[in-house]
This record gives structure tokens, C-alpha cells and sequence, in this order.
């Protein structure tokens, strides 16, 4: 019986097929602007990919309750779920987190879907946490009972992110006076993370500069070609290795925290020499806990779809 499965991020949704033999084949990545709801997309992917499922399984990057209603985090889209399989024409449809999928997947990532980045040896069946920036930040963990990894979703890219130096208080401060309340890890990890401390270090300190995008942003300051990028760029890496350590802190990670989302991967060479792994250590007394604890950037393509083909 053929499937149909999707990832639903706030920018892209990943659709594919899985095959009676779980195998996974026609990935297409659609923009979720261009559609006015998650069915829509999904048939027009059917449409184009000459399918008709009877069952499916999506991913959406939002906090799920176990109602019927479904309300994207980072997205307009907001939808019923049963009404969603009646519109695509499922005879079943299960819906669950996207970083619940992403957790599916990690403990069977092999070594070609993901490098390490500083630490020691990952430790069998002890817990893994995950944390991705996208267009918002996701974060999970994997615990493992009786040997079998248990999925563990979590809201964790929304715990508050700490400054610890005079110009990332100012930052805070710009953040707080001009646009929330509150600072959370996605505020500053994540792709609108990145658009945030861009216009914050341009209004702190007085700079003129033209709205940019996320990917902008990324390109000019690898490219060294603006120095407020540059800055941005610096800061997205501690910012992500502050929110790391704290993860593998508070999971006992010894199994390896997982750094997934599309940003990373993009970053390349850079990511590997950045900030990152020394904020991730900058833990005082525990630096040498968390220093044993391996970090692993994800570079599977579509780890989300892996996690969801034996959901549907």
C-alpha cells in the first residue's frame, strides 16, 4: 500500500511517497506561501506525482494537544486533521511533532547522514537530544526503554535564551524595547532568529542598512562582505552552542546531541570553526561533562521523511 508522508516546516513542506517495501521515492519540496493549506499541497503533489494513497503521515512544526485541530507555530496554516484526510481522500492520516519525527530517525542515522563535531564516542542507549534551527528552532530527545529509543517532542527552542555579555544584554535589551517581551532560544537560533539580531545590532548601533533575508544575511556575512552579518553570523553559532550545552546538561546526553535544521548544514566549514563548540563547553564546573558528550551536525537531506515512514 502506498503512503503518502510530509514534513511541514513554517517555510517548506517535504512530501514523498513510501513503497509497500518502506521505501521511501518521489521527494519533492514545495513552499507552504503557495498554498492555502497542507491538504491543497498535498494534492497537488498527488496530482503531479500521479498517486492516491490510502494513509499518510505529517510532521508540522507546532505544539500538538491530541485534539483534532492543528495551528502552525510559524505558519498561517491552521487545519483540522480529520477534515485534511477527507480532502486528500485517506482512509487515515496521523499527524505528529516534526521534531517528533526527527527524533524517529536520529538512533538509526548512519555515519554518511551526519559528522561529528568535537567529544567522545556516543554512548549506546543512553539519551540523544536534538535541537535544529529553520525557520523557527525545534528541540527533542530520544530515550531508550528496554533498548528501544522512545521519541520524546518538546517546545524546548521556546525556553529563555541568556545574555552573558555587556553587547548581548544591549541586544536583548534593543529586542525587548522594539519587539517582545520575551527572549527565546528561537528569538536568536533560528532563521528569523537571524533577521532578529541583524536588525538589532543595526538599531543598537545606529546603522542604516537594507532589510535583509535570512539566506541574505547568511551569504554576506560568509562572504565577510558586511560586517553586521558577520557579527550575526558569530552569534548565531554561540547562541546555538549556549542552547546545546544547556541541552546536553539537562538530557544526560551522553548518546550525542544532535544539531539538525537546514542553516547548519549550509554554514559548512564555518560552523566547524565558529563559536559553537566553545560556548557549547562554557558550562563552569561541567565543562568537562559536556565535554565528553559528542555533538553531531545532521546532513541527511530529509531525516524528518525517514522518521515518518513507519508512522502512516
Amino acid at each position: 500500500m502506498t503512503k503518502i508522508i510530509a514534513d511541514i516546516g513554517g517555510t517548506n513542506a517535504r512530501f514523498a511517497l513510501v513503497n509497500d517495501n518502506n521505501a521511501i521515492s518521489n521527494v519533492e519540496v514545495l513552499p507552504c506561501a503557495d498554498f492555502k493549506s497542507p491538504s491543497e499541497a498535498a494534492r497537488d503533489y498527488l496530482k503531479r506525482v500521479g498517486a492516491q494513497p490510502e494513509a499518510g503521515a505529517f510532521a508540522v512544526a507546532t505544539a500538538l494537544d491530541g485534539s483534532d485541530k492543528v495551528a502552525m507555530t510559524n505558519h498561517v496554516w491552521a487545519f483540522s486533521i480529520n477534515e485534511t484526510r477527507d480532502h486528500i481522500g485517506l482512509k487515515r492520516l496521523k499527524v505528529i511533532n516534526d521534531f517528533a519525527a526527527l527524533a524517529n530517525a536520529v538512533p538509526y542515522l548512519t555515519e554518511k547522514d551526519r559528522y561529528q563535531l568535537g567529544g567522545g564516542a556516543a554512548q549506546k542507549n543512553m539519551p540523544i537530544a536534538i535541537i535544529g534551527p529553520g525557520t523557527g528552532l525545534g528541540v527533542a530527545g530520544v530515550v531508550f526503554a528496554d533498548g528501544k529509543p522512545v521519541p520524546v517532542p518538546t517546545e524546548g527552542g521556546h525556553v529563555t535564551m541568556p545574555a552573558t555579555t555587556a553587547r548581548e544584554f544591549a541586544l536583548f535589551e534593543w529586542l525587548v524595547a522594539h519587539k517582545y517581551h520575551h527572549i527565546s532560544a528561537e528569538r536568536v537560533v533560528s532563521g528569523k532568529g537571524i533577521v532578529n539580531l541583524y536588525n538589532a545590532i543595526c538599531g543598537l548601533d545606529g546603522l542604516s542598512l537594507p532589510e535583509r533575508t535570512p539566506a541574505e544575511i547568511t551569504k554576506a556575512g560568509l562572504d565577510k562582505s558586511c560586517k553586521v552579518c558577520v557579527e550575526v553570523l558569530d552569534l548565531f553559532c554561540h547562541f546555538l552552542g549556549v542552547a546545546a550545552g544547556n541541552l546536553a546538561l539537562t538530557w544526560g546526553a551522553a548518546g550525542g546531541v544532535y544539531i539538525a535544521g537546514g542553516i547548519v548544514p549550509q554554514l559548512g566549514d564555518y560552523f566547524k570553526n565558529s563559536r559553537f563548540r566553545d560556548s557549547y563547553l562554557a558550562k563552569g564546573r561541567f565543562k568537562d561533562y559536556v565535554e565528553r558528550i559528542p555533538t553531531f551536525v545532521i546532513t541527511h537531506p530529509y531525516p524528518g521523511l525517514e522518521g515518518l515512514k513507519n508512522i502512516a
